[in-house]
């Protein structure tokens, strides 16, 4: 396989035209820090650290070594290492059992395995547009999705004190 383009036959022989893979994924590994502004329209995975914002217009993959101290804007997330800052994830935002999440989280769905930790606000439900994730919460006019309550668990009865 050639690594520069050239004219000659065997370079271009079985090659298509298209200028990009559909399932191109942009890697980010460990021992790299990356500083600044990340932009893509394919999956992003993260072993290192990066130290910004995260714009991905599929799934943000942090391995649990990974980091990232900014904001993340995907469509979708898988977490299992830490994150410093706020998360816009237009689907399913899933935090696996190592996962660290410290900020606000806005998703259209939220999976949570048991032995995650996250410390901030969450909103869920269709997220019609991105909100701005400085302003304060009450400034927020996005729509709240409301879970209705249940009769408790047997389990929640247990370790509810008074129940």
């Amino acid at each position: 396989m050639a690594l520069f383009k050239g004219n000659t036959k065997e370079a271009n022989m079985g090659r298509t035209s298209a200028p990009t893979a559909p399932h191109q994924l942009n890697l980010v590994g460990e021992d790299t820090v990356f500083e600044g502004t990340l932009r893509t329209p394919h999956d992003v995975r993260i072993s290192g650290r990066v130290i910004g914002t995260l714009h991905v217009q599929g799934r943000v993959i942090i391995a649990a070594e990974g980091v990232v101290e900014g904001e993340v804007h995907a469509g979708n997330a898988d977490i299992a290492g830490r994150v410093q800052g706020d998360l816009v994830i237009k689907e399913t935002l899933l935090l696996k059992e190592t996962a660290r999440v410290e900020g606000r989280i806005q998703t259209g769905r939220l999976v949570v395995e048991a032995g995650a930790i996250f410390d901030g606000e969450c909103r869920m439900g269709q997220i019609d547009q991105v909100v701005d994730t400085k302003a304060p919460a009450s400034a927020d006019k996005a729509r709240t999705t409301r879970v209705p309550k249940a009769a408790p668990s047997e389990k929640t009865r247990e370790a509810t004190p008074g129940a």
